[in-house]
């Protein structure tokens, strides 16, 4: 950036700039003045914040807001990294999935998120550096990070590579506050021994706990019928907190249809033991397969949340749609499937939304796959937009969410539901009208034994979540950092103990068990543990 650039952004920080629309006029006029294109915001951005080193201007919240792009990326509280594994062979053979050259089954190589890794190599070092650079770029202070990793069936990738790819990940946030470039990536090798690449990972989780941008929670997709104990004991090495079941719908027979390779037993058992395990779960499922009608997919849905078998705690809307490369679109061709038309859908997703508890969160009502791969079925990409405007009104966590709001008055309430084989508690502080969630969290109970020994007999939290815009440790306080966390933690503990359980353990994610060290638990086979 030149002199004459960055003293024409120098006059637009120094205007009166409260809105998006303050900002563009300043922008226009300084344009037009210099004789310059219009500025980006991360132009405007990077000035600002050199200014703000030297000392020339004030760090403002308002112009912060007004300069970030997507300010909705970290109103949760965090900052979602995906991430994707290189291509594998897949184990399934279902008929809605793609299959292209070069890219993990069931993904293209147009979607965003793949076009990213395939820019960065499929390196996880790379990927990682590469979004939290574009994060800070818009604006964002991504030192809370969800690690999302998708490419299919984590559980079939060779053990080294996974632990490699996790090793990468902990590694490039540990790296990104010293600004150590890519060129420091190091190459996955398929004779990588075991011991080592563990040793590696934990010394990464090591680091992370002190690192500045800390991984606080790492997500991974995987099928429901790969789930096992073994399987879970190793997630739990690796940091996860949170898997995706690949569930599609609750059907046997429109799974067999559609050459899913197992049944609703699988989906059970799975989520029966993510749960025991303390797992957050997502479930994805795809309204519209071969087989499905409208009616029986809004059955199942409502089977969900009645059923104590399931009790997802996220959903992923993922409306069927045709693409190349799939047997689904042979059957399309010859007539024999014919996905929902566009009213058909809206209406069904309306119908779903409407019944969502208010302890599960809605994470996405469509799939974000380009148009032109689209042959038939949805290319609605605001689906939300459009429930909004036909009035649908949703409790989901999504849609109650505290976003960039301050705490003021507020309540705390209990809603306790049967799942798995005990009981579950959802813990949330909300305004007083109950329109805006400003924390929660999920406790578990059961009086079965414990899957392993620290689990025995104890109550397991499986989510804190307080929302509010991402606010860095020091910052100035808005709805995070103001001791709503801690107030759900001892709430947990008082209902723990009232039901004869005699000790906590929580699924913490890595970078954040040093918060959970100052409330008095300590590290014990990947949880955080406490007696009570």
């Amino acid at each position: 950036m030149n002199e004459q650039q960055r003293k024409a952004i120098t006059e637009i920080l120094k205007k009166p700039i409260k809105t998006a629309a303050d900002l563009m006029l300043a922008k226009r006029d300084a344009a037009t003045k210099y004789g310059l294109p219009i500025f980006a915001n991360s132009q405007v951005l990077e000035v600002y914040r050199e200014m703000i080193v030297a000392g020339k201007i004030k760090k403002s919240d308002i112009l912060d807001k007004v300069l970030r792009k997507r300010g909705v990326r970290t109103m949760s509280g965090i900052a979602p990294v995906a991430v994707l594994t290189k291509p594998f062979p897949c184990p399934g053979n279902c008929a809605f999935c793609p299959t292209e050259k070069d890219v993990p089954q069931s993904y293209l190589s147009n979607e965003p998120a793949v076009m990213r890794a395939i820019r960065c190599d499929y390196h996880p070092y790379v990927q990682v550096q590469d979004r939290l650079r574009a994060l800070e770029a818009n604006g964002h202070e991504p030192t809370k990070i969800e690690l999302i990793v998708i490419g299919g069936t984590w559980s079939v990738l060779p053990t080294n590579y996974k632990f490699w790819y996790i090793a990468e990940c902990f590694r490039a946030a540990n790296d990104f506050q010293l600004k150590i470039e890519k060129h420091k990536k190091q190459t996955y090798k398929e004779n990588l021994k075991i011991d080592k690449v563990k040793e590696d990972l934990y010394r990464e989780q090591k680091r992370n706990e002190k690192a500045k941008y800390n991984l606080i929670g790492i997500t991974l997709e995987t099928r429901p019928d790969y789930i096992n104990q073994k399987e879970l004991l190793e997630m739990r090495e690796l940091g996860c907190t949170r898997v995706e079941l690949g569930v599609q719908a609750i059907d046997d027979e429109i799974l067999k249809k559609n050459k899913r390779g197992h049944g609703v037993a699988a989906i059970a058992e799975a989520t029966a033991l993510l749960r025991g395990f303390g797992f957050k779960i997502t479930y994805h499922l795809m309204p519209g397969l071969p087989g499905a009608t409208s009616k029986r997919d809004l059955e199942m849905f409502k089977q969900l949340f009645t059923d104590a078998r399931f009790q997802p705690d996220q959903i992923k809307f993922y409306p069927t749609v045709v693409t190349k490369g799939s047997l689904m679109y042979r059957w399309w061709k010859q007539g024999k499937y014919k996905p929902y038309e566009d009213e058909e859908l809206q209406q069904l997703i309306i119908d779903c939304k409407a019944v969502v508890p208010k302890y599960v969160r809605v994470i996405r009502l469509i799939r974000d796959i380009p148009g032109e791969s689209i042959i038939a079925g949805n290319r609605i990409t605001n689906l939300r937009q459009i429930m909004k405007d036909k009035g649908l009104q949703c409790n989901c966590i999504r849609c109650r969410e505290a976003k960039d709001a301050l705490v003021t008055k507020y309540q705390s309430s209990v809603i306790n539901y049967e799942a798995g084989t005990g009981q579950e508690y959802f813990l949330s502080i909300d305004s007083l009208d109950k329109k805006t969630l400003y924390g929660f969290c999920r406790l578990y109970i059961s009086e079965a034994i414990g899957v392993i020994p620290t689990l025995d007999k104890a109550a397991i939290i499986r989510e804190l979540h307080v929302y509010g815009e991402l606010v860095s440790v020091g910052a100035e306080t808005k709805v995070q950092h103001t001791g709503l966390g801690k107030q759900l933690i001892l709430t947990a503990e008082k209902i723990a103990k009232e039901s004869g359980c005699q000790k906590m353990a929580i699924i913490s994610g890595v970078g954040v068990r040093g918060y959970y060290r100052k409330l008095g638990y300590k590290l014990k086979d990947t949880y955080m543990v406490k007696n009570i």
